[in-house]
């Protein structure tokens, strides 16, 4: 019954990060959210190597040496900074992190909240995203500019909670008035 519990933990993520899409006033975004984890490559996956604390993911690559459900799933969803690597026009770097359009900032944004209340539960706390994010930094190619806006927002959500960073998104960043 492994496969239950997965598209439980999907629809249940799925639902808050339409959620927090909504809140966002991106609403395309929160429909449209992650439907490629119902293909089969990404569902398999999910089924075979749910253990409900963790992305399944994680482990297919402990057990393959890679994750084909991640390959196909960071190609498709534009809201992961990893749909935005290309190669670099600087001699030195190979590949680089291409700047994401702010409404996929903004949806990766809804998108970490929803992974660390689906995972942590009943113990989340609005540190957990922002924790999230900087214990995989280090092997992130994310543009500066991206990465500054990410940052920001999780800092921001840690320190001042989700009503004032949503407010903030919806007044200040989605309508352009800080620059990005």
């Amino acid at each position: 019954m492994k496969w239950l519990q997965h598209l439980r933990t999907i629809n249940h993520h799925k639902w808050l990060v339409m959620k927090y899409c909504f809140r966002a006033e991106l609403y395309k975004q929160g429909l449209l959210h992650d439907l490629s984890k119902y293909s089969f490559v990404e569902f398999i996956v999910g089924a075979r190597y749910y253990q409900g604390n963790r992305s399944p993911n994680n482990a297919e690559r402990e057990n393959k040496g890679y994750s084909a459900a991640w390959l196909h799933h960071k190609g498709r969803n534009k809201h992961h900074l990893e749909y935005w690597i290309d190669y670099s026009l600087e001699k030195d770097k190979p590949m680089a992190g291409m700047k994401m359009p702010v409404k996929y900032v903004i949806e990766m944004f809804c998108d970490r909240i929803a992974a660390s209340k689906t995972y942590n539960k009943e113990k989340y706390k609005d540190s957990d995203p922002l924790h999230y994010f900087e214990a995989s930094k280090e092997h992130y190619l994310i543009n500066e500019d991206t990465k500054k806006l990410i940052y920001d927002l999780l800092t921001m959500l840690q320190e001042k909670g989700e009503n004032e960073t949503f407010d903030y998104i919806k007044k200040n960043v989605l309508t352009g008035k800080i620059k990005y």
